[in-house]
């Protein structure tokens, strides 16, 4: 099985990367995302470490169930080679209608075959108000012609 685009990355590809990873996780569906990495893929996601599959279908629904009408936006800040770095912002509400804006950079290492095989995030959020809110998209993939994390200035 491969993933495309495939490195070494360019500009497009990464960019092409990076928009097919933002729009997996908007879907927020665990197993169609974690079809995106290596079976034995390393993830450091906060202070949390994870390897393989099914650990990042854990996590991801562990996250999609505390973190509600979740919209992501990512966008590329460097690449060479078989790496991206990613910056990105995704809010979301907890069960207590509380919003949060979470920021953060991912370094992202891939097989031959286009499949990640290490991720490393930092992640750090803050609560907003609901007028505060920048992504209003419908649920699920980001609509081509909204904004994007630059744009909005964040």
């Amino acid at each position: 099985m491969t993933r495309p685009p495939l490195p070494p990355f360019t500009r497009e590809t990464a960019s092409a990367k990076i928009r097919a990873a933002e729009d997996g996780w908007n879907s927020r569906d665990p197993q169609k995302v974690a079809l995106a990495y290596t079976p034995d893929c390393q993830w450091r996601n906060r202070a949390e470490f994870v390897t393989g599959r099914q650990e990042i279908e854990q996590l991801l629904t562990r996250k999609w169930t505390r973190e509600l009408d979740y919209r992501l936006i990512k966008e590329l800040w460097a690449y060479e080679g078989d790496r991206i770095a990613v910056r990105f912002a995704y809010e979301y509400h907890d069960d207590s209608g509380q919003w949060f804006r979470a920021y953060g950079n991912e370094n992202w290492e891939f097989a031959e075959d286009g499949l990640m095989k290490r991720r490393i995030a930092s992640i750090n959020e803050h609560p907003i108000k609901p007028e505060e809110r920048k992504f209003h998209w419908p649920l699920g993939r980001r609509p081509d012609d909204h904004a994007s994390l630059s744009d909005l200035g964040l």
